[in-house]
């Protein structure tokens, strides 16, 4: 499996996951698309703090 769980980072640094084996990671103007294996989707105001592809981690930071 190569899906990654995608967390965001909250003001004391600590992470907060936001979404569970998602396999679609898609930057658009709006913010980053997210789609999982289970069809759920959001978009997040968010840049890309940290990917950790062998751990399955990809951890963002609000906007």
């Amino acid at each position: 499996m190569c899906e990654q769980n995608v967390y965001m980072l909250n003001e004391e640094g600590e992470e907060r996951l936001i979404m569970k084996s998602v396999d679609k990671f898609i930057p658009k103007e709006n913010g980053i698309y997210l789609e999982n294996i289970f069809g759920e989707r959001k978009t997040i105001q968010a840049t890309v703090k940290e990917m950790r592809l062998v751990d399955h981690r990809i951890i963002l930071e609000a906007k």
